[in-house]
């Protein structure tokens, strides 16, 4: 596996969100992480059908054009109760005319499991794979979940996409009811990355 000995990476992703979290994890390793959007970097078009397909794409799409390596995470909530949807698909849900609405997301993940009486507690887990890639092709793939179900109404005002509706298992909170610091040990995303630590980073 190889080792990062870059101090500097790019982010493959737009979203500020992913971004402060991903700061936060790589902030102990003395890596400094930059988004694609902050260098004015377009997003390609995510044409896979599962998840490291997505954050290969993404990474290495960045990673050329960069010239550095770069970091995407390819994430999303996979509910039981609907065959894992909306998995993969899970911003494709949240997309309008006007942009992505997650509250309408949310919204349409629960009136399915209504319409289908899912039983309570509606199990889910949140997926996360990151890409690490290098500008000369070289990566790394890391998947990680984090286990839970999904409640209503919406709960919290911290976090960011389906976060108000996803209560990890053992937590009374949803993960937008959790400050920062309370919520990120717990995530998939944190899952996987601990993994790319002991890959890339120890």
């Amino acid at each position: 596996m190889r080792k990062l000995t870059d101090t500097k990476i790019i982010l493959a992703s737009h979203n500020k969100g992913k971004l402060r979290e991903i700061q936060l994890l790589l902030e102990p390793f003395g890596v400094e992480c930059v988004s694609a959007g902050d260098l004015g970097l377009e997003e390609p078009d995510e044409t896979e059908t599962s998840f490291a397909g997505n954050a290969r794409l993404k990474a290495h799409f960045a990673a050329k054009a960069a010239g550095f390596p770069a970091l995407s995470d390819d994430s999303g909530i996979s509910v039981d109760a609907l065959d894992g949807a909306p998995g993969v698909y899970t911003a494709d849900w949240a997309e309008t005319p006007d942009g992505r609405d997650f509250k309408l997301a949310m919204a349409r993940v629960w009136d399915r499991l209504e319409a289908a009486a899912a039983p309570h507690p509606r199990k889910a887990q949140f997926n996360c794979t990151l890409c690490l890639a290098w500008p000369d092709g070289h990566d790394e793939i890391f998947a990680g979940i984090a286990a839970g179900c999904v409640v209503w109404p919406m709960r919290g005002v911290h976090g960011f996409g389906f976060d108000p509706v996803f209560q990890p298992d053992g937590h009374a909170l949803t993960f937008a009811e959790m400050l920062p610091e309370q919520k990120q040990p717990l995530t998939h995303r944190a899952d996987a990355f601990a993994k790319l630590v002991a890959g890339c980073l120890e």
